[in-house]
């Protein structure tokens, strides 16, 4: 059995409502799944002043707690086209990981969330390539695994890079059923993935 980290930051609760439907996918794919979220940067006031919610309980991931999983999903919502400073400084952190190779030829994935349709999904993902790719992590894209990326009737989050959902500006907008069930669908087929580079 593959053991897979799913790997979040998420403020406001869209990115974390995003992950129950990827492990949701890794699990139904027979995956074992290990849950965390990366540390708070921000100060308790400063959290209070954006009326951000109580963190979730999940574990907060240490960097060598990474060489324990075959793969990872990491979730987060864009920063103007890139990772948050919260995803960064834990990236940043991996740098003895990066001397020793430890995860290299592992696979992950990514998924987001965009206040906007247009708001940056692919570049958030896009600009994650770097840390991937100077860890000799395996990039796994989405593709078009799912009907509902096709579906134009509505706004509808995600593409090929992978699942994600539009929290609109004031994060009033919740995940939808179609963006929960790409993201099922995403954890199935990493699942899937790593179970090969694992064999």
């Amino acid at each position: 059995m593959v053991k897979i980290f799913v790997i979040t930051y998420s403020m406001y609760g869209h990115v974390n409502k995003m992950a129950e439907s990827i492990v949701t996918g890794l699990q139904k794919a027979g995956a074992e799944v290990g849950r965390f979220q990366v540390a708070e940067t921000l100060s308790d006031e400063i959290l209070a002043k954006m009326h951000a919610p109580a963190k979730a309980s999940f574990p907060i991931i240490t960097a060598s707690q990474l060489p324990e999983a075959d793969g990872y999903l990491f979730g987060f919502p864009t920063r103007y086209g890139s990772a948050p400073a919260q995803m960064k400084a834990f990236f940043d952190s991996t740098g003895s990981l990066w001397q020793k190779g430890a995860l290299a030829g592992k696979p992950a994935g990514i998924f987001f969330s965009t206040a906007s349709q247009h708001g940056g999904q692919e570049a958030t993902a896009f600009s994650t390539l770097p840390f991937l790719a100077h860890h000799g992590i395996i990039y796994v894209p989405f593709g078009y695994k799912h009907p509902h990326l096709f579906d134009n009737s509505e706004v509808i989050g995600g593409s090929a890079w992978g699942a994600g959902t539009v929290a609109s500006g004031d994060g009033s907008r919740q995940p939808t059923q179609k963006e929960l069930e790409i993201a099922v669908v995403q954890g199935e087929e990493f699942a899937k993935v790593a179970k090969k580079l694992a064999a």
